[in-house]
């Protein structure tokens, strides 16, 4: 188990971005709840403090609270390649899918059991009674039972799920279920992935947020943009001087692009081409062996467009170990295009080395991108969706998950209803490079939903309220 330290954050700074009755009322809750919590301590456990939406919310959502007053701990539980190994396959059952064929069997129980068992002996040191504990995904679940048992309140936090679960969906939620039960509530991120058979006394539904003030999401200037992309390695440098690559790091301290990224492709990105863009884990559910495919094939080349897949560099995320193969398909498929469309094709691999600057790319690239793709094929939430459209970019979406809650088709993005349909996946692309103002009218009214619905106060005020009512 390792603890992570969190960066205290002002909340103050959203009196600039929220409605000044929004504003109060926030600022109203910290204070409530800080008082309230006095001599508790709130714990979140999760499984990796880099990569994937959940570490990335908690590193803002917890200085927030720390910021706050509140006494906040944050640690990671750490496993071997096995537990993550039998992690993952419950992270793809959960999703309905056969991941790699095999079953939850007595060894994986087994795995799973001494994994959450380690970590216990530290946490048993540490957490008290009173405290409150908020665990998230399968990863961590089995810790409910004994953390009720240390006089703990415990929050199940689970951001996967699926529509329409199916055998393997249930599998899943039988083998966790004992752990889960124990738990004191269960939050999940949408109405439908509530499991049946859950105590619905107990259930609460809390979407995901972004943070607009990260390296991710800050206002970033054309040209500060082009001066990261070049630093980076994404983009060859335009005509001109640019500006040296800085941002600001969450805690407000200037930061500056030094890292690089690794970019498979056969030539530089032109600088002023268009640019249709997807971020993801390299992972199957994100289909970005769809995503070129479709490009390739149904965006037609007088367009002049490039793709970008960028994601993490494959070895930097502990929880996922499949990274690596998604990636080397992807290239394996790149490889076999013919030589003009690969010049058309160019895969990023970001470095994680510095989380802030690996958001700060992100950031650059987003504002960078004419059109930007989540084409999933099966998401928790999407929180790439969200960051998209707090940049007022165009967004091209599968109707799947959360994806579907953040955008209203045809208003605030698109939906594709058949995400394995690539012919419509890069017909519809090629309309949004085409009508500019069409792709403008969509940004725009993506970033006002994402300032009303998915911004970082939301989501704190509706967890500080099943806190209040689960300890009161």
């Amino acid at each position: 188990m390792k603890e992570i330290d969190i960066q205290q954050l002002d909340p103050g700074r959203f009196d600039g971005v929220l409605e000044p009755a929004p504003a109060r009322r926030f600022a109203r809750r910290l204070s409530e709840a800080a008082e309230r919590l006095a001599g508790r301590r709130l714990w979140h456990v999760n499984s990796t403090e880099a990569g994937g939406g959940v570490a990335e919310m908690l590193h803002f959502l917890l200085g927030y609270l720390a910021g706050a007053g509140i006494d906040t701990r944050w640690v990671v539980l750490e496993g071997n390649e096995e537990f993550f190994q039998a992690t993952k396959r419950l992270h793809h059952l959960l999703h309905g899918q056969p991941g790699d064929g095999c079953g939850l069997d007595q060894t994986v129980q087994g795995i799973y059991e001494q994994t959450q068992k380690e970590t216990l002996a530290e946490l048993e040191r540490r957490v008290g009674p009173g405290d409150v504990v908020v665990l998230h995904d399968p990863q961590t679940v089995g810790l409910a039972p004994e953390l009720k048992r240390l006089g703990a309140t415990v929050i199940w936090s689970c951001h996967i799920g699926v529509d329409r679960p199916n055998d393997l969906v249930r599998a899943a939620w039988d083998f966790l279920r004992p752990y889960v039960q124990a738990a004191d509530a269960y939050v999940f991120s949408r109405p439908a992935y509530c499991w049946d058979g859950l105590d619905r006394d107990r259930l609460a539904v809390i979407p995901p947020c972004i943070d607009a003030f990260g390296p991710k999401n800050q206002p970033m200037a054309p040209p500060a943009v082009s001066a990261i992309l070049q630093a980076a390695g994404i983009l060859d440098a335009p005509a001109g001087d640019l500006p040296a690559p800085v941002f600001r790091h969450l805690n407000g301290s200037p930061g500056r692009v030094v890292g690089r990224a690794e970019m498979i492709q056969d030539a530089p990105i032109p600088p002023a081409v268009p640019i249709v863009l997807q971020v993801s884990r390299w992972d199957p559910l994100k289909d970005p062996l769809g995503v070129l495919l479709g490009f390739i094939r149904h965006v037609p080349d007088r367009l002049g467009a490039h793709l970008v897949l960028a994601g993490p560099a494959a070895t930097s995320v502990s929880d996922d170990p499949e990274s690596e193969q998604v990636l080397q398909q992807v290239r394996r498929a790149a490889a076999a295009l013919p030589s003009g469309a690969r010049t058309r094709l160019h895969l990023a691999c970001l470095p994680m080395d510095d989380l802030e600057e690996n958001g700060a790319m992100v950031n650059a690239l987003q504002r960078r991108a004419d059109v930007i793709v989540q084409k999933s094929l099966a998401e928790g939430f999407g929180l790439t969706v969200a960051e998209a459209m707090w940049k007022a970019r165009p967004v091209l979406a599968s109707r799947v998950g959360g994806i579907q809650d953040q955008i209203t088709h045809d208003q605030s993005g698109l939906l594709l209803d058949d995400p394995s349909d690539l012919a419509v996946f890069g017909r519809v692309a090629a309309t949004l490079l085409e009508d500019r103002e069409r792709a403008a009218r969509l940004g725009r009214e993506g970033h006002r939903r994402v300032r009303q619905d998915y911004l970082a106060p939301r989501r704190l005020a509706q967890e500080l309220d099943l806190i209040q009512r689960l300890t009161s």
